[in-house]
């Protein structure tokens, strides 16, 4: 299937987050960055749902700081498990093209500034003085290609906690950990840059990309690059939030009473529906 060739492309994602636990909790709090961007360059929310199984709840829908759709859900009490479960539709419209931004966003302290997950150390800054280009595109394009080598793909060495500058020391892990390591060089190098939560059709499970900001005129483009795979974004990727960091757009979180031990599955299949 020849997507990048396609004018329009339609997509499907359902995805479920089951919590089980051994003995009733309470106090249940869940936040839930899974619902895509309204819009996002040229990628289109259609529609959704996201239903809530196995307890009585509220919820709570809000835009965080940078435009992603955060849900929150509180349920007094959980006799054995919680379900979440999205269903929704998407319409990639090529002619829009990457997501713009005022000019502003290019001297944006979330895009520039470390944060815990990706603080460099002098590895890292020395891995990016490879990686000068002549402008924030070339120096992207580096930086993608350098993080990619820097990292074997190996799931389960890593996790959530892992810094940028722990998994380049380790030499593996996992595709949010490769985009940690790309935006610790950018922002070292003064590019802007943010962390990507979303999906790569034909690939399971979520995936993490990065995207660079990079003057357009008088405002700025969101150029999209997958440093896990070593190249730039196409139309397979189905962008579902932004952040600084993955701690930012983390798919789920939350807290509880009760025993520790709850375990968590989960399910995802995103289909292409429509090409024209």
């Amino acid at each position: 299937m020849d997507l990048d060739g396609a004018r329009r492309i339609g997509f499907r994602v359902e995805q479920s987050f089951r919590y089980a636990y051994a003995a009733p909790v309470t106090a249940l709090a869940q936040r839930l960055v899974v619902v895509p961007r309204r819009r996002h360059g040229d990628l289109h929310r259609r529609s959704h749902r996201l239903a809530v199984t196995g307890a009585a709840h509220a919820r709570r829908v809000r835009q965080d700081a940078a435009g992603n759709t955060v849900v929150r859900v509180v349920a007094a009490r959980v006799e054995q498990a919680v379900e979440f479960r999205l269903t929704a539709t998407l319409d990639r419209v090529v002619d829009d093209g990457p997501p713009e931004l005022p000019a502003a966003a290019l001297r944006a302290p979330r895009a520039l500034r470390a944060t815990r997950l990706t603080e460099p150390d002098d590895a890292l800054r020395e891995l990016a003085d490879r990686c000068r280009g002549a402008d924030h595109r070339e120096t992207a394009e580096r930086a993608c290609t350098v993080a990619h080598a820097a990292l074997t793909y190996e799931y389960g060495v890593t996790s959530v906690r892992t810094t940028a500058a722990q998994a380049l020391a380790g030499g593996r892990g996992v595709c949010q950990d490769s985009a940690h390591v790309m935006l610790a060089m950018c922002r070292l190098l003064g590019v802007p840059s943010r962390y990507v939560s979303g999906h790569l059709v034909g690939q399971g499970g979520t995936h993490a990309w990065v995207e660079v900001l990079v003057p357009h005129g008088d405002r700025a483009v969101a150029l999209a690059f997958d440093p896990c795979h070593g190249r730039p974004a196409h139309h397979g990727y189905v962008t579902v939030a932004v952040g600084r960091d993955y701690a930012d757009v983390a798919p789920t979180s939350g807290t509880y009473v009760g025993a520790p031990g709850g375990t968590l599955t989960g399910s995802r299949e995103v289909t292409v529906v429509s090409v024209e």
